[in-house]
């Protein structure tokens, strides 16, 4: 079961409203995992600043084994949990209600890792950066582990982090996919 276009067992997955809501688009999402495909069978997915969830939604409906979802407003949170449900995704994912910083934090002291992290924080705020710096110090992901940030074109995040280096950039419209690993030693 894939979710593009917002779309589960029939049924469009909820979407929080307000200005301060801006879902990934179906484009960048179908692109997004074009590019993830080969990584996503039995990975564990961290989708942060998680908004509707959709895209954590739809690595679980590729096929990864888990998903962590991160959104510090508890109604959004809520919805997630609703769209997750609605999609018989629930048994595999778990929502953390809570800022990223912490979410971080707390996730590395509990010693999780994952695969693959999905960053999207609110556009121009320059939050991409700070979650780069604290994923980099975290220690949160598995050898060969990615991170990919989702920002305003305008507005791209820092090319190297800490130990942590983009590699691929990928621009739709207003939006670019920034593709970031550690650096080798």
């Amino acid at each position: 079961m894939r979710v593009i276009g917002g779309r589960a067992k029939g049924r469009r997955l909820q979407s929080p409203k307000g200005p301060g809501v801006r879902p990934t688009s179906d484009r960048v999402r179908e692109a997004l995992f074009n590019i993830l495909s080969p990584r996503i069978a039995g990975c564990s997915f961290l989708d942060l600043c998680a908004g509707t969830g959709a895209v954590g939604i739809e690595a679980l409906s590729r096929g990864a084994e888990s998903a962590t979802f991160v959104e510090k407003d508890a109604k959004t949170a809520s919805l997630i949990r609703k769209n997750l449900e609605a999609t018989g995704l629930a048994d595999r994912a778990a929502v953390w209600v809570m800022d990223f910083r912490r979410a971080l934090t707390e996730l590395g002291r509990k010693g999780q890792r994952f695969n693959i992290v999905f960053v999207d924080p609110p556009y121009r705020l320059g939050q991409e950066d700070a979650a780069l710096t604290e994923l980099a110090a975290g220690n949160l992901l598995v050898k060969g582990g990615l991170v990919v940030t989702e920002s305003d074109s305008s507005h791209l995040p820092a090319a190297e982090v800490e130990n942590l280096f983009c590699w691929r950039r990928e621009k739709y419209g207003d939006t670019t996919l920034s593709f970031y690993r550690i650096k080798e030693a």
